[in-house]
């Protein structure tokens, strides 16, 4: 399968740019089976979401559209408001169907917390035979919550991840992927917003912590990798750890 991550700046509360600017990127970039988006991508990181999230659905039609027109599945963070303010990813597939998980672990330090409602449940989607657990940025930090539970093969994960905590960022990232046995694949955003700077990141790791591809820092770009089912299957295989995993009590309350 190949999937194509997108590292681009967001303007501020200005979706409409945004949707445009998304669409140049993966209209130059290779024909991909999936996209992945930075996380609030049609406006930014906004912790105050009062007039700036989307209330129309708009960003997810696009999204459809996008997956429609060019036959591919697309992930994304969007900021809602639906019953109250969601940090809401959506993945669709080529036929526009979608399914969504609101983030679970909502950034407490930022403020985040106070106008979103986290989400209770993991979501896994399969698609072209793998299996995709949706991650929202902060979440990486909480190993518990990212556990594999012999349910999924790639976490995607979308984000807008400060460069003032960077190194933070690619060491979680290759830690999820070895204690799970799993690819990572993240979408991080570049510039700034009216709190912070973003310098990139955006990156694909297999399951035994080796850098396939990553964006240049505080570059806008696309990059691309082939994910392979069949040698993640043998490597899982081959090197049981996933066997000898600790059976901790009471995790089945988290999946």
């Amino acid at each position: 399968m190949l999937v194509t991550v997108i590292q681009m700046d967001i303007e501020w509360a200005r979706p409409e740019q945004n949707f445009e600017y998304a669409q140049r990127l993966i209209n130059q970039s290779p024909d991909s089976d999936l996209y992945l988006l930075p996380e609030m991508w049609s406006t930014g990181f906004a912790t105050s979401p009062e007039g700036i999230a989307d209330r129309t659905g708009s960003a997810l039609s696009r999204m459809r559209q996008i997956a429609m027109n060019k036959h591919c599945a697309i992930c994304g963070s969007v900021a809602v408001e639906e019953n109250g303010f969601h940090n809401r990813t959506y993945f669709v597939k080529p036929d526009g169907t979608w399914s969504y998980y609101d983030k679970h672990h909502l950034f407490g330090y930022g403020g985040e917390d106070e106008h979103y409602r986290a989400g209770n449940h993991r979501t896994v989607v399969e698609y072209k035979g793998m299996r995709f657990l949706l991650v929202t940025c902060y979440d990486i930090r909480f190993p518990l919550w990212c556990r594999y539970n012999n349910d999924y093969d790639v976490i995607l994960v979308t984000a807008s991840w400060p460069s003032s905590r960077r190194k933070v960022w690619d060491i979680l990232l290759q830690a999820r992927a070895l204690e799970n046995q799993c690819y990572v694949v993240a979408s991080n955003r570049i510039g700034s917003d009216p709190n912070c700077e973003y310098n990139g990141g955006s990156i694909v790791i297999d399951a035994k912590g080796h850098i396939i591809t990553q964006c240049k820092n505080d570059t806008a770009c696309t990059i691309s990798a082939e994910l392979s089912l069949e040698s993640l299957q043998q490597f899982r295989e081959k090197f049981r750890v996933l066997y000898d995993r600790d059976n901790i009590q009471g995790i089945n309350y988290l999946l």
